[in-house]
């Protein structure tokens, strides 16, 4: 399989049409059906089910799918690093959830490339199971992950313990005295549970299944200009919020019978890896 087959394959599941495939390619419609073809007698299994008007992926496609995007991924950070060699001495790819990001990432960045111009980092954002893949797969020198890794051959360290906090607006507190678990499901709660692990399945525990949120996203900073519009009430990260309760544009709400579960940020990176170098200016 080459690269250009790869390519057309993962537009092909996008866009589910062959013509509008090539249209956009700015190929043949032909060239799109032998490159996907060729592709399907290499790997051996039908990658697509054909329809009248459209294509979907077959079961095996699916899984393939994953795979054509990392090797094509593989390939363009292998490019890349091997044309910063000559112009940066150092180089650190790490991967974050966007939860740790702001809280511990962002700062040790903003240290790691003060003044020094022969370092080069890159930081890709995501969910802790895409982060790790990426790990495994040599994309990524270091993750900061919500949940943790064992495995032989990595090194996976607590980098540090959080808490999680009901806020809302200064002042829109409704609960002055403290909510309970019962006072919950009347609240205009906004949700985010992605990127808080065992935290956020508790956090979601705390509702009926069958409850309804007033907004559900999978990025916890994203809550926070809504909270500080005065829109609801949310769970997050206490070291997220924490200059916004300082400031006052927000406010912690009292639990009365139950607690906020706590929440860790893993460190994980192979062993053998050198991490020094980029938490050297670590807080």
């Amino acid at each position: 399989m080459n690269t250009e087959e790869l390519k057309t394959f993962i537009f092909l599941s996008k866009v589910k049409n062959f013509t509008l495939a090539a249209e956009q390619l700015f190929i043949t419609q032909s060239t799109v059906t032998n490159r996907i073809s060729e592709l399907e007698k290499e790997v051996g299994k039908k990658l697509f089910l054909r329809g009248s008007k459209t294509v979907t992926l077959t079961e095996e496609g699916e899984i393939f799918l994953r795979y054509a995007e990392r090797i094509l991924e593989l390939q363009e950070s292998s490019i890349v690093e091997m044309n910063a060699t000559s112009a940066h001495r150092r180089k650190f790819a790490i991967g974050a959830i966007n939860a740790t990001y702001e809280v511990y990432v962002k700062p040790l960045v903003d240290a790691c490339m003060k003044d020094n111009e022969e370092t080069s980092v890159k930081v890709l954002l995501g969910h802790s199971m895409d982060l790790i893949q990426n790990l495994q797969d040599n994309v990524l020198d270091m993750v900061f992950s919500a949940i943790p890794l064992k495995r032989s051959g990595y090194r996976c360290d607590v980098y540090d313990v959080d808490r999680v906090a009901l806020v809302c607006k200064k002042g829109l507190n409704t609960f002055p005295d403290g909510v309970t678990k019962s006072d919950l499901s009347t609240l205009p709660y906004m949700m985010c549970d992605l990127t808080l692990s065992e935290a956020g399945v508790f956090i979601r525990s705390l509702f009926p299944k069958t409850h309804i949120f007033r907004l559900e996203v999978d990025n916890s900073s994203k809550l926070i200009p809504y909270l500080e519009q005065g829109i609801g009430y949310s769970f997050l990260p206490y070291k997220l919020i924490k200059d916004k309760l300082e400031k006052g544009t927000l406010e912690e709400v009292k639990l009365k019978d139950f607690s906020a579960p706590q929440i860790s940020t893993y460190l994980i990176y192979k062993n053998g890896y050198d991490v020094s170098q980029f938490l050297e200016n670590k807080i």
